[in-house]
């Protein structure tokens, strides 16, 4: 793997990988930042409902995305002729609704395929999502969300391009979303009663600017798909506040009531439960200067015993994961991981990197680099966590300045089977 070269500079001016394109800003700044915009992002591709394969092999070349030098004609040729495995996604197909509970399990179950959204409007993400579905194919399947089966063409193409010849558990899914983060708005996916796999979804629309329609739609769609029944849940959440044992406990951070103010403690655990079954809702101090709130960026869970936490040094917001560390260590041992410092993107955007923000799936464990000196502490602190286990470095330098890293792009579909007994390690 090649790492990007990171900073820990306070301030930097990096890529942005959000749709900028989409905010609503007076017409004078719309027109002096439209040809920047437009340099820097296929906004007029993407946004397409039906992109052609010019449109697609024009981007592909544009923004160099294949290495191997061929020119737009033999792109254009080449996406004519790959053969990926697509799967078409009814978007009218509503799946049956059930009002059942089910068990979350945890990351370290077996798991059958890893769910990522394809980041067709950020090219230099694509290297990043290449690396993750290299980590993640020898585990497990990988379903590649695309908005047309055009990218699917092309994402073969250049997985193919990149080294990536055997692609058989690689598979495209024609499901339009709005966003890469699909944890945040993908399904939950677990197990009912009976042991038969079951999905929830919440009310998925945390900004103000962007459209998030197709987002939110996205896992009543995937339900439909998939044959799985869905429990609608009143309750506006993502994903990435989530983490569960698998066994009885369900880990959030306030960020909760911020998003539901009509909710306290007792009539948020009667809420949950319409979806979750768990014995126990452990609330952690979300931290400061992050736009996101989600307990991914404060702890991650290495097994039963063991949690991994974001260590205190961080700016302006060290009394919060001081406290979260308090609260977990009467249960946990607890492997304290460096906190890279906070930074400022293009002075305005205050950007958390952390450690926690990592994938585990059928022995190994993603995490997230960021090109910087703390990278190898986490590292070790990884091996030390969970023996056993596989540790990737998965360079997310860019990603971090969208707010997330591994596992606020992956989402984890478990084996359609539950399993008898849930490994803690």
């Amino acid at each position: 793997m090649t790492t990007q070269r990171g900073s820990n500079a306070f301030f930097q001016f990096n890529y942005i990988p959000y749709p900028l394109w989409r905010r609503r800003m007076p017409f004078p700044v719309k027109l002096a930042v439209t040809p920047l915009l437009r340099r820097t992002y296929p906004a007029r591709v993407v946004e397409r409902r039906i992109p052609t394969v010019n449109d697609v092999a024009a981007s592909l070349h544009r923004f160099g995305l294949l290495a191997d030098g061929a020119t737009e004609a033999e792109t254009r040729e080449a996406l004519k002729t790959t053969q990926a495995n697509i799967a078409i996604v009814d978007t009218d197909a509503v799946p049956a609704a059930t009002t059942h509970p089910i068990r979350l399990p945890a990351q370290w179950e077996p798991m059958e395929r890893i769910i990522v959204t394809w980041p067709v409007n950020y090219p230099p993400l694509w290297a990043l999502f290449a690396q993750m579905t290299e980590a993640i194919m020898p585990v497990a399947d990988v379903q590649i969300n695309v908005t047309h089966p055009v990218w699917a063409q092309a994402v073969h193409l250049y997985l193919q391009a990149g080294g990536m010849a055997d692609l058989d558990r690689v598979t495209c899914y024609h499901l339009p979303t709005d966003d890469i983060w699909v944890r945040d708005y993908g399904p939950y996916i677990g197990y009912d009663a009976h042991g038969e796999r079951a999905a929830v979804a919440m009310q998925y629309d945390p900004l103000e600017n962007y459209p998030q329609a197709r987002d939110d739609a996205m896992p009543v769609r995937w339900a439909a798909h998939e044959g799985l029944a869905l429990n609608k849940l009143d309750f506006r959440g993502e994903g990435g506040n989530v983490w569960t044992d698998g066994t009885g406990k369900l880990f959030m951070t306030n960020q909760v009531y911020i998003q539901n103010p009509d909710l306290n403690r007792i009539t948020l655990i009667e809420r949950l439960r319409r979806a979750f079954t768990f014995d126990e809702l452990v609330l952690l101090p979300r931290l400061r200067l992050e736009e996101t709130g989600h307990v991914d960026l404060v702890v991650k869970l290495a097994n039963a015993d063991t949690m991994l936490v974001s260590g205190p040094g961080a700016l302006f917001t060290s009394d919060r994961l001081w406290r979260a560390a308090r609260q977990l260590r009467r249960d946990y041992t607890l492997i304290t991981l460096p906190t890279p410092p906070l930074y400022f993107n293009w002075f305005g955007y205050p950007i958390r990197r952390s450690y926690t923000n990592a994938l585990t799936v059928n022995g190994r464990v993603l995490v997230p680099v960021y090109g910087i000196r703390q990278d190898d502490e986490a590292l070790r602190c990884y091996e030390a966590a969970m023996p056993g286990f596989e540790v990737v470095p998965i360079d997310c330098t860019i990603a971090a300045n969208g707010g997330g890293a591994v596992h606020c792009l992956t989402k984890e579909v478990p084996l359609k089977i539950a399993p008898e007994a849930n490994p803690t390690s």
